[in-house]
């Protein structure tokens, strides 16, 4: 069976699920799921830049308004829930997380206990911290040791 640990921001949507359930053909696959709450992990002027690259100037205005720390950890937990029992539909075995302290060190932990064959990593653009290599893929790349992919999510 292939392991894959997959780190996401949202809930898997049905595109999602689809996607990344398919990308090794027929091959059983089963995933770790690590939720990773956009609250006070990532900086704030950086997720505004990223909306208004995508033009997206509502959203950019209210990024006060989201939640963050304990706040947005509830928010996690219901995303996970979803993403992980969608997995599990799609006929995959999944298992999940939601991780707020020290992401890349546990994603780390994640691929060494489960001995995962890859890392994807499923997020909306975020072209500043890409185009820095501040990413989650690019800094898992330098740490974790076995292949990470880089996708972006889509919206239903």
């Amino acid at each position: 069976m292939f392991t894959s640990v997959l780190m996401i921001e949202k809930p898997l949507s049905s595109v999602d699920v689809e996607f990344v359930t398919t990308l090794h053909g027929d091959e059983r696959i089963s995933f770790i799921v690590l939720m990773q709450p956009r609250g006070d992990q990532a900086d704030a002027l950086l997720r505004a830049i990223d909306d208004l690259a995508l033009g997206e100037l509502k959203k950019a205005t209210q990024e006060g308004e989201k939640p963050s720390g304990k706040d947005a950890r509830r928010p996690a937990e219901i995303a996970l829930d979803h993403s992980v029992r969608a997995l599990r539909n799609a006929g995959c075995e999944a298992v999940g997380q939601v991780v707020e302290d020290h992401p890349l060190d546990k994603m780390k932990a994640v691929v060494e206990e489960s001995e995962a064959d890859e890392v994807i990593v499923l997020t909306a653009p975020h072209y500043v911290e890409e185009f820095f290599h501040r990413d989650w893929a690019s800094r898992a790349r330098h740490k974790v040791g076995v292949p990470v992919l880089k996708l972006f999510a889509h919206s239903e």
